[in-house]
């Protein structure tokens, strides 16, 4: 017997990737669990499925950075002394990517890339830890939005927020939708997929010297980089990443402030229109800013 669950969470998180650098990325996941019937002639409560199986998903890769250890360009450091973890990811010409964080804001994936299949067996691995006796098999169906408009990967950090937000590289797969005096423009969500194609954005008020930071080595490719930092509730975190690759705004990066952005973005572009943003964070979510 077979018991399936769509939709059952959006896995909110980014990666790290050797070609595109940090990802941000939200899954869907669909599970199906398979088995013998138990005495209340279930294979498992639907109730406990969305509960206790949601929680290890969110436990396990929500709102965390996703390292594949086994890749050549990652190089993991366990403080023994404490919680912290130190990644560096050294990718060839001045793109390499460090991060000095609590243990809790990584997964780390034993594999040579991030992709759906590895994160599913990883996942699929804890899983099976906690399922009850009658339960014999676990299939995970891993799975993105069908966007038919533009969209990006972002990834960022929010260092005021009480939950696992403020784990400074976290991210989303996200679209936008852009109007232009009342009509919907692709002109102008393309140009957003494109600027923010694989991008970190962070706040300008986070930059800091690399001396303060675990990054020394960074000394003499600084100018290559921005270097992040800031103590949250969880911890300290660090992150050192190319410029490049990243953008930086006055304000925090929530998607309040970012579709805020985003619109005066606009009417600094064009001061003759008017704009409103939709901005998603994620599946299903966001905020609508107006210029």
């Amino acid at each position: 017997m077979q018991l399936f669950v769509n939709d059952l969470t959006v896995m909110d998180f980014s990666y790290l990737c050797p070609e595109r650098g940090m990802v941000g990325e939200s899954w869907i996941v669909d599970v199906i669990l398979s088995g013998d019937l138990n005495e209340e002639s279930m294979v498992l409560d639907f109730g406990k499925v969305k509960k206790q199986l949601k929680q290890l998903i969110d436990e396990y890769i929500d709102h965390k950075l996703l390292v594949p250890v086994e890749h050549k360009y990652s190089h993991v450091e366990h403080d023994k002394k404490s919680d912290r973890v130190k990644v560096d990811f050294i990718r060839p010409d001045n793109k390499s990517i460090h991060l000095n964080c609590p243990a809790e804001a990584y997964a780390f994936v034993y594999s040579q890339n991030v992709t759906m299949p590895s994160v599913s067996d990883y996942l699929k691995n804890v899983i099976a830890t906690h399922l009850p006796e009658n339960v014999v098999g676990i299939e995970l169906n891993l799975r993105t939005e069908i966007i038919n408009t533009p969209f990006y990967h972002y990834t960022h950090g929010l260092k005021k927020h009480d939950g696992n937000c403020q784990r400074i590289a976290h991210g989303h797969r996200s679209k936008v939708v852009v109007f232009e005096n009342q009509q919907e423009s692709i002109k102008w969500q393309e140009y957003w997929a494109n600027r923010w194609c694989d991008i970190y954005i962070g706040s300008s008020e986070d930059i800091v010297d690399a001396s303060k930071t675990v990054f020394s080595m960074l000394n003499g490719d600084a100018k290559q980089h921005n270097i992040f930092a800031y103590e949250s509730s969880q911890g300290r975190f660090e992150l050192a990443i190319p410029k490049e690759e990243s953008e930086m705004i006055d304000t925090d990066t929530t998607v309040e402030c970012l579709a805020q952005f985003m619109a005066d973005e606009h009417k600094r572009l064009d001061n003759n229109s008017d704009f409103k943003v939709l901005a998603y964070e994620g599946v299903g979510k966001g905020a609508i800013a107006f210029a």
